[in-house]
């Protein structure tokens, strides 16, 4: 693990991740003046647990408001249908996190849903990940990100950023949005396509944004790349701007099902795995 370094705009902790060892991840040219921060390789001599000391589990089968199917397991678990010699999520010694959705015997669907909550949170400064997808009808993976705040104003006035978000029927597609009191039932988003006919379930793609106390913009592959930018502004009648002044926590999921993508068919393949690279977290550069 790398060292740490604390600077006034972000509160972070240790090392998050720079790239696996099988496929040299390419380095995101940083912006002028900013500064890495955090960063986490997601290296391992042995398949391993995520580290413990950035990564906590939500687990169990309740749906998180979305009607998911899945039953998200801990690493380890042992409470049926949880697995522990087939882990959803795990260190590789390839270098990746693998967050992996799985169907047992009896068709019971398990994946995973790792967080930083009360362990590592930002506030402000570019922030990424280099991620490949799994692909298929019922799979909706995301890395996304809540307020710190969230046990004490609830959701969503603690705010959410949507970095990345797909799912499998169209792999090709992500999904970048905001949400906040006011603007939850609204669309604040908006998508970006691959060039080409691409599918991000072919490669890993960087996903990343740039957030500052009145501005969030998202890219993909580039932060030149922008496709989406949000401020104040933005929001309809009666919206509040939670993104000022508190920081925030990462999340990354794989869900199998959902009011969105819907469930499962026969042509879903399983397992598929969501494999993550690194985060990063730089600075904001200087005025």
């Amino acid at each position: 693990m790398k060292g740490i370094w604390s600077l006034p705009a972000l509160a972070l902790g240790m090392c998050l991740g720079c790239g696996g060892s099988s496929g040299a991840a390419p380095v995101t040219p940083p912006q002028q003046k900013e500064t890495l921060v955090w960063s986490e390789e997601f290296m391992a001599a042995t398949q391993s647990a995520p580290n413990p000391a950035n990564w906590t589990f939500d687990t169990g089968n309740d749906g998180f408001g979305n009607h998911e199917l899945e039953t998200y397991c801990a690493y380890g678990s042992k409470a049926a249908p949880c697995d522990p010699a087939q882990p959803n999520s795990f260190i590789g010694t390839d270098g990746y996190l693998h967050i992996v959705a799985r169907k047992d015997a009896k068709g019971n669907y398990t994946s995973a849903r790792l967080k930083t909550q009360g362990l590592q949170s930002v506030q402000y400064g570019r922030i990424e990940a280099r991620i490949k997808m799994p692909a298929g009808q019922g799979f909706w993976p995301a890395f996304w990100m809540l307020g710190d705040n969230i046990n004490t104003v609830n959701w969503p006035a603690c705010g959410e950023f949507d970095i990345m978000e797909t799912i499998g029927s169209t792999p090709s597609v992500n999904h970048g949005s905001v949400h906040g009191t006011g603007f939850t039932g609204v669309a604040l988003g908006q998508t970006y396509q691959l060039p080409g006919g691409g599918k991000f379930s072919d490669d890993f793609h960087t996903f990343g944004m740039t957030w500052s106390a009145k501005q969030i913009a998202y890219y993909v592959d580039s932060p030149t790349n922008i496709y989406a930018t949000f401020t104040p502004a933005s929001l309809p009648a009666g919206g509040v701007w939670p993104f000022a002044g508190g920081k925030f926590f990462f999340i990354l999921n794989l869900a199998v099902g959902g009011d969105w993508p819907g469930p499962p068919d026969a042509t879903s393949v399983f397992p598929q795995e969501m494999l993550v690279d690194y985060i990063r977290v730089w600075t904001e550069p200087a005025n």
